[in-house]
């Protein structure tokens, strides 16, 4: 049982000393994602191509509300003096004013999502040819990105990869 105990010992270490070895001939570095999507130019672009494109149709849902908005005020002064027809009538129109505008609002967000995400896989692509780049012309065995509980900042790559992306779109 000694012997075993020994063994186990010896080959633990044995195992622990080769894992550092290798550690040591690792060259590894890591990217915020993060930072990417909100510091290079390509996201920067891409942020204010949607801005544009939905910017129209965010005005028109502001409208749209300020109308509803608008009714509902003029309905509570009226009501008082307006018959129960009336009333029911107008909340009526109330109700079909909010589900039209509801709608309309979550196909908005459902369209500003999917064209979010195509934009951002541009970018992200774009990232990761960049990261590529860097990785390769200074050897890096291993880039991580998100996920990374802690690393010092001497392998952050993110900056390099910035300055390629924010030179690339100039």
């Amino acid at each position: 049982m000694k012997t075993f105990k020994t063994n186990l010992w010896v080959g633990l270490l044995l195992t622990l000393a080769a894992v550092g070895a290798m550690a040591q001939d690792s060259k590894i570095a890591y990217i915020s994602n993060q930072r990417i999507i909100t510091e290079s130019s390509p996201a920067k672009a891409a942020q204010s191509k949607l801005e544009q494109e939905f910017s129209k149709r965010q005005k028109e849902l502001n409208d749209q509300q300020a109308s509803i908005k608008s009714f509902s005020d003029k309905f509570e002064r009226d009501a008082p003096t307006l018959t129960e027809s009336q009333r029911l009538s107008r909340q009526k129109e109330f109700a079909e004013m909010n589900r039209d505008f509801q709608r309309k609002q979550r196909e908005f967000q459902e369209d500003l999502n999917g064209r979010r995400n195509e934009e951002l896989q541009q970018v992200l692509d774009k990232a990761n040819k960049a990261m590529k780049q860097v990785a390769e012309a200074e050897k890096y065995d291993m880039v991580l990105s998100e996920g990374v509980v802690y690393s010092n900042n001497k392998h952050d790559i993110t900056d390099k990869v910035l300055k390629i992306l924010n030179g690339a779109s100039k």
